[in-house]
């Protein structure tokens, strides 16, 4: 390993004692090149980053959070059945998987603004032209594919890589502060988009959507850059030991496919994989798509059950920004362990809450589910940074996309289950075992792992 450059070129002038210390930049092979930071500021720019990530990830999140509360206008307008229009979400649900380990190599490649900003732009396409949609296939394309591939490239792999490039200390609560952005989009937009669905009309609401999309983009273009070492800084946390990354190789897809065939090699990353699939199939798959038509069927009115499910987008801002603290402090399986137990508790519960009108018992189920809504993500991401080292972010793209593969398939299948049975009940139930198997999974990891990006030269695990 190259030892980082110190030494000063003689028609510099001296630096103060207290000046940061030099970044090793020779991105482009030349080793006399390099950049020495700028003194750090009172607010290191990392946190300007992490927030206007938060921001452009409660933009993204618009769109993930109307379909729940489009299933029943859809169905009554073109009489399209639920398992039809639960199809176009599972659609949208594995393509916002399936992308995010390509967009976290593109970002390593083409950099984090061109990357988040036509996702951005993809995301506002998706939603505005849905106003003109009259057939099925219209749907799958409007909301499966296109807002698929702009969410996909949003994707929680975008926490994953911002947390990993501008943060070496607080890293676990910057990842949890970002993986909220998605429930406060949900927060910020649900109760609204259903007040719009009811009134004008869910047109009104998709236009809506694309619209705050799109008004995020200048933000990102003025704010985000791609590394500290851009602006002359280093990563917020950074010793004077830190080392620049070495930068990716050419070809992102190439890169990402070799980090999964290299994670895929080891036990560690099945585990995880299994587990994270298993958090999408109890949240995004069955909750987020599935719980306001479930409410409906019991007599709730649509915006009142929206506004639950908002709540608990609430909640889970509390409860993944804590569990960035825990992550820090804590074992991250015994972590995910604890989770995944006390959600498939939750989830055997909940066909005993459901009501014409909100109860105590179902505002208890809110509270306690919402805490524990993505609250398996820092630990999640701390585990796949610890394991696979520099290619971290790209692999925990690629259990993210386990997630929405988990998700994708529970979404279509309780569609079904709700048009065979009449009711939601046997998915509630099914998804609380899942939960109780992925409790065990997330125990049996091992302990180890490799070096985190930025300190060394991060190896994956070694098979297991």
């Amino acid at each position: 390993m190259n030892e980082p450059v110190t030494a000063k070129d003689p028609a510099e002038p001296a630096e103060p004692a207290s000046a940061a210390p030099a970044v090793d930049d020779r991105r482009d092979g030349d080793p006399s090149r390099r950049r020495t930071p700028r003194r750090t500021p009172r607010v290191h720019r990392a946190w300007w980053v992490a927030a206007v990530s938060f921001v452009a990830l409660v933009g993204a999140a618009g769109f993930r959070a109307t379909p729940s509360v489009f299933i029943d206008p859809l169905h009554s307008e073109f009489g399209w059945s639920h398992g039809t229009i639960s199809a176009a979400v599972s659609v949208n649900v594995l393509l916002y998987g399936l992308t995010s380990p390509f967009s976290a190599a593109l970002m390593e490649r083409y950099g984090i603004r061109r990357i988040v900003s036509a996702a951005l732009l993809l995301i506002s396409a998706g939603s505005g032209l849905t106003v003109f949609m009259d057939a099925t296939w219209q749907l799958v394309l409007c909301w499966g594919f296109l807002v698929g591939l702009g969410t996909g490239s949003m994707a929680l792999a975008f926490a994953a890589t911002v947390s990993g490039r501008w943060f070496v200390e607080r890293r676990g609560l910057v990842s949890g502060i970002l993986t909220a952005g998605g429930a406060a989009g949900q927060l910020v937009f649900l109760p609204l988009v259903a007040l719009l669905v009811e009134g004008p009309g869910w047109r009104t609401a998709s236009l809506t959507v694309a619209l705050a999309a799109l008004a995020v983009v200048p933000l990102v273009l003025f704010v985000l850059r791609d590394r500290p070492e851009d602006v002359g800084l280093l990563p917020y946390g950074a010793g004077p030991d830190y080392r620049t990354p070495p930068p990716a190789p050419p070809g992102a897809a190439r890169r990402a496919l070799k980090a999964l065939s290299d994670a895929a090699r080891t036990k560690v990353f099945w585990l995880l994989a299994g587990t994270f699939a298993v958090c999408g199939a109890s949240t995004n798959g069955l909750v987020g798509v599935h719980f306001v038509p479930a409410a409906h069927d019991h007599g709730m009115p649509v915006p009142t059950a929206a506004s639950l499910l908002a709540v608990i987008g609430v909640f889970d801002l509390v409860g993944t920004v804590a569990s960035g603290w825990f992550t820090d402090r804590f074992d991250a399986r015994r972590l995910l362990a604890v989770y995944y137990a006390l959600r498939g508790v939750s989830l055997l519960l909940l066909p005993m809450l459901f009501a014409q009108s909100v109860r105590p018992s179902m505002l208890f189920f809110i509270v306690f589910y919402g805490l524990d809504w993505v609250a398996t993500v820092p630990p999640t991401i701390a585990l796949c940074h610890r394991h696979f080292g520099r290619d971290g972010a790209i692999v925990f793209g690629w259990v993210l996309a386990s997630h929405q593969v988990g998700a994708s398939v529970v979404a279509f299948l309780t569609g079904l289950v709700r048009d065979t049975f009449g009711s939601y009940d046997l998915a509630w139930t099914a998804s609380g075992a899942l939960c109780a198997t992925a409790a065990v999974m997330a125990l049996v990891i091992r302990r180890g792992g490799g070096t985190p990006e930025g300190t060394a030269e991060g190896p994956a695990a070694q098979p297991s």
